[in-house]
């Protein structure tokens, strides 16, 4: 047996402990919810239509993939403030997160992706806050552990820090001891967009592509580890 023959053996074996069947499918009719984060103050705009473009790919991999996008723009989602402890996975801080958080306590939970704008090549302050407060998700155990995400960015040039800001929400998420899943080729590290049409970010091709490349990709994910 060669190392190919390995793999791939391994490979199947792990999607039948998952349930997986021959077309993709897990077994059973229960539910996986993936949610998808717009960390971008604009309401509606760029990132969120792309992460929408993303959540829809993600349906057609299976019937049991229920998707929900949550828009951050517009919300008050203050950051951690230094000192403060999360105890029994609430965020102790009384904004619009704490409306927010039960989503993420959800037992069907099956994965997320997130996304930001790249601000001066990082991510958007809404964002950072948002990954500050989703410490109430460690206490008292670690209810995001061993779900995958995936990230996308949205930036103002090709190359506008769009891969900086994928490293940096991964980097923030794995303390959570999650599994940071990228796209199929041209999207291996994330979903990379390109706002160059007034908003228009439908007009951004090859940008799109890697959005509906990450969606299936954690859509995979999340049936083969639920």
């Amino acid at each position: 047996m060669n190392r190919r023959t390995f793999l791939n053996s391994g490979l199947a074996a792990g999607a039948v402990v998952a349930g997986i069947g021959s077309e993709g499918l897990a077994a059973g009719d229960r539910k996986v919810t993936i949610l998808g984060i717009s960390c971008s103050p604009r309401k509606g705009k760029t990132t969120a239509t792309a992460i929408q473009v993303a959540l829809d790919a993600a349906k057609t991999v299976s019937p049991q993939i229920d998707v929900e996008l949550i828009d951050l723009g517009g919300l008050e989602v203050a950051g951690w403030q230094g000192g403060a402890k999360p105890s029994a996975g609430m965020s102790s801080i009384n904004d619009d997160f704490d409306l927010l958080l039960p989503k993420f306590q959800d037992p069907s939970l099956g994965g997320l992706i997130i996304g930001s704008p790249s601000y001066f090549r990082s991510m958007s302050s809404l964002c950072k806050a948002f990954l500050e407060r989703l410490a109430a998700l460690r206490l008292p155990k670690l209810l995001l552990a061993d779900k995958p995400v995936g990230v996308l960015s949205v930036g103002a040039y090709r190359n506008g820090g769009q891969e900086l800001v994928i490293q940096q929400i991964l980097t923030a998420m794995l303390c959570h001891e999650v599994f940071a899943v990228g796209g199929k080729p041209s999207a291996h590290q994330g979903a990379t967009l390109w706002n160059a049409y007034k908003d228009d970010i439908m007009k951004d091709e090859f940008g799109i592509d890697t959005a509906k490349k990450l969606g299936i990709r954690v859509a995979e994910a999340a049936l083969r580890l639920s």
